[in-house]
């Protein structure tokens, strides 16, 4: 089933000319908060799903957020490119997750909850790295609607829902009906549509965070730690809270603003 992912990443349209605008701004050094402004302000339906999702709970805004530039100079320009892609990139997608015995409604609130707790965590912390962990925390995910389309066009439902229940591990499962994972899969389809090497990286390796390249390996930690909080189904546990904590101290990654961040999506 790898190579029938590999052939749907290939036949994968181009991002909407929206999103290319916001990465040629987000990328040259010379932008400013208002060239992003300008730019999202000329879509008004992407405005409007950025301002929903910048006024979620989840961010802990006391005062609601009415206008991007509002929101760009509150959250930073990587963070509002992260509100940006999310929206743009599922619209490009069908969205079938039944394989993985989760609702669309429940995948959305995954990845929310996910960049949720990534914002708070980091934020105020390390400003200059959510320009890679915003997009990620949002996307890192959308390789399983890929791998969902697959499992079901080829009737490996029943037999992806066994691997599950006998492993015990999403990823585990993917690679033993696949030949690959959602992090891969994700990877792959940035990839195909060039965005930043470090991106990329950190993505595909937030399972294995030592193999990624040593400039994106706490970007890589910081994910998989993010993604062991947040399940699939969205519910944070005790349990998934105690081996997040574990991988914080194994990362050597702040603690104390981890548990913070966790009063957001708690």
């Amino acid at each position: 089933m790898k190579d029938i992912l590999l052939q749907k990443i290939k036949q994968l349209p181009p991002l909407p000319e929206s999103a290319m605008k916001i990465e040629a701004v987000y990328q040259n050094p010379n932008s400013t908060f208002n060239d992003m402004v300008v730019i999202l302000e000329k879509d008004p339906l992407l405005t409007a799903d950025i301002l929903k999702a910048a006024n979620s709970p989840l961010y802990g805004f006391s005062r609601e957020i009415n206008a991007i530039s509002q929101a760009v100079g509150l959250f930073g320009m990587g963070t509002v490119r992260g509100f940006a892609l999310a929206s743009i990139v599922k619209k490009s997608f069908k969205l079938d997750l039944t394989p993985y015995k989760i609702s669309n409604e429940q995948f959305s609130d995954l990845s929310k909850k996910q960049h949720g707790l990534m914002t708070a965590w980091y934020l105020r912390k390390e400003p200059k790295l959510l320009g890679i962990l915003s997009p990620a925390a949002f996307l890192v995910e959308i390789g399983k609607v890929l791998i969902a389309q697959c499992i079901i066009t080829e009737d490996k439902s029943a037999a992806f829902h066994e691997k599950l229940d006998e492993l015990g591990d999403v990823e585990a499962a993917e690679r033993a009906i696949c030949d690959t994972d959602t992090p891969e899969v994700s990877a792959t389809i940035f990839d195909h549509w060039k965005f930043e090497d470090g991106l990329i990286d950190t993505i595909k390796h937030c399972i294995d965070p030592e193999n990624a390249d040593e400039a994106d390996k706490k970007a890589a930690q910081i994910l998989h730690v993010v993604r062991v909080t947040v399940p699939i189904d969205g519910k944070v546990t005790d349990e998934s809270i105690a081996s997040a904590k574990e991988l914080v101290s194994k990362y050597d990654l702040d603690l104390e603003s981890f548990e913070k961040a966790l009063e957001n999506i708690q």
